[in-house]
């Protein structure tokens, strides 16, 4: 199971923008996520009609979830989660705050 989901916010441990946070916009089927404005790409596009001019676009590019931390709602710290059951439903947890998630 994936600790981290859509909408999370996130801090990034490795990579150029390490130490920086930003929400998660997207969980791909192989496990990777895509963090808003970390790990941006410039691509340059072809131009689509004749007489046009190409352009630059930024793109972030998915990011393994072992190189990010989830930041706590509650205590406004990176921290590892850990799950526990409450009333037969799986919730998270911060391990530094033990508040859920």
């Amino acid at each position: 199971m994936l600790r981290i989901k859509k909408g999370d916010q996130v801090k990034l441990l490795a990579g150029k923008d390490s130490g920086k946070t930003g929400n998660v916009l997207n969980v791909l089927a192989s496990g990777k996520i895509v963090v808003e404005g970390l790990n941006v790409v410039n691509k340059r596009m072809k131009p689509k009609q004749q007489g046009k001019t190409g352009e630059v676009v930024k793109i972030p590019q998915a990011v393994n979830p072992s190189n990010v931390l989830l930041v706590c709602k509650n205590c406004k710290k990176p921290a590892r989660v850990g799950f526990r059951d409450l009333d037969s439903k799986k919730v998270r947890y911060c391990k530094k705050c033990e508040a859920t998630n």
